[in-house]
């Protein structure tokens, strides 16, 4: 059964607690979330720079250095539809940020994972035990209860075979072009 998400841990202190690997699964080719749109649309209009996107993620970048540095493995996947979306595009554009931290990153097209068991939403699974599923509306803004965490080890069963195999086939970053 999923945890109170009146309960729920922020992300900071769930990364801070793990201690071997956090992996993250993205399958949606938009994301609509408000902390997002301004840059989004500065990198739609051509008018967007990594120097500041580093300032910008200096938080997120802090912790993937500090989890990384702990011996903490985080690796990421998606999961896109080709062609690429716009909003594809700029995550591409900005992944490099995410490696340069110590995260390892991967994009497999959809037409690649047609036959793998995906769960229903994006997560984080925390030392194959813990599963935060991220919970979005249609257009992609945070729904609420934006989270949700779940114990189960059937749960996290599922989700890591899911990223497993979703890993095993991804394209590594420096090798997938948009």
């Amino acid at each position: 059964m999923p945890q109170s998400n009146v309960n729920v841990p922020d992300f900071a202190t769930l990364l801070g607690q793990t201690q071997k690997s956090a992996v993250h699964l993205e399958m949606r080719d938009v994301y609509g979330v408000a902390n997002e749109a301004a840059v989004f649309a500065a990198f739609q209009r051509g008018e967007w720079s990594e120097a500041e996107e580093r300032v910008n993620r200096r938080t997120w970048l802090d912790l993937v250095s500090a989890a990384t540095a702990r011996g903490v493995a985080m690796r990421r996947a998606r999961i896109v539809s080709e062609p690429v979306t716009d909003y594809i595009r700029y995550e591409h554009a900005g992944t490099q940020m995410n490696i340069d931290a110590g995260e390892q990153v991967r994009w497999l097209p959809r037409r690649s994972a047609v036959d793998i068991a995906l769960p229903g939403a994006d997560f984080w699974l925390f030392d194959d035990r813990l599963v935060r599923f991220n919970i979005f509306t249609g257009d992609g803004d945070w729904a609420d209860p934006r989270v949700e965490m779940y114990d189960d080890p059937a749960v996290a069963k599922l989700c890591s075979a899911a990223f497993a195999t979703v890993w095993e086939r991804g394209v590594p970053h420096h090798e997938y072009t948009v």
